[in-house]
């Protein structure tokens, strides 16, 4: 049997830095990582695209996570203490 993901990240492209009207909706999409390290890894990918990004624990894991986007980079870089 194969261990479950157990963290996701969702992420996009920055909101703030493309001035769309509000009829144009960013799209965001989530991709599940069975491993926290993982899931930091690929986080640190997209920050690194200047896209927003927000992470967490898929239920019903515990303890429940949630590493919203200005907890984000402290969380995913090791050199920040994450």
């Amino acid at each position: 049997m194969t261990q479950p993901d157990i963290w996701y990240v969702t992420f996009g492209p920055d909101k703030a830095a493309h001035a769309r009207p509000r009829a144009i909706r960013v799209r965001r999409s989530t991709r599940t990582f069975k491993s926290e390290v993982d899931a930091k890894l690929f986080a640190m990918q997209i920050l690194a695209k200047g896209w927003s990004v927000s992470a967490g624990t898929l239920n019903p894991h515990q303890p429940k996570q949630v590493v919203g986007t200005y907890q984000i980079e402290r969380w995913a870089d090791p050199d920040l203490g994450g």
